[in-house]
């Protein structure tokens, strides 16, 4: 087993993942009846699609000696109600630390952003933007 989820009431979850006792509580969004107190289940979906490239241009970083530590991704999640609720897209612009980075880096890079497990396993009725931004100069 991955994790258990326990239903703490008042629209509120605390997600625990078994191999290391770390937990997650979400709360439902203020625009769908909750306190948006804490991470909504959508917003964790969106983050996970940011968190899994990120992770994934590490793995590719690392076996080719690139250093992207710093590295961030903002995250933009918009909803839809066409004809039920759900994520309609995901915007993430992952922004690279101030250096120079070769030709080669920046494909190796952005051919690892491609290949998210995560974003592999979400509907293709997903618009899903990504974006990369290296350093001008």
């Amino acid at each position: 087993m991955t994790s258990s989820v326990l239903y703490l009431g008042d629209l509120r979850t605390q997600a625990t993942h078994l191999q290391s006792g770390e937990t997650i509580i979400t709360d439902a969004p203020v625009d769908n009846q909750g306190q948006g107190a804490a991470f909504s289940p959508t917003d964790l979906c969106a983050t996970s699609l940011a968190s899994c490239i990120l992770t994934i241009m590490g793995i590719h970083a690392r076996d080719h000696q690139i250093d992207i530590a710093g590295t961030t991704a903002d995250v933009n999640k918009i909803m839809v109600a066409d004809p039920d609720r759900r994520i309609g897209k995901i915007e993430i612009s992952i922004r690279f630390t101030d250096k120079f980075w070769t030709q080669e880096e920046k494909d190796v890079l952005t051919n690892a952003a491609a290949s998210c497990p995560v974003c592999r396993s979400l509907s293709p009725a997903l618009e899903i933007r990504k974006t990369l931004v290296w350093p001008k100069g």
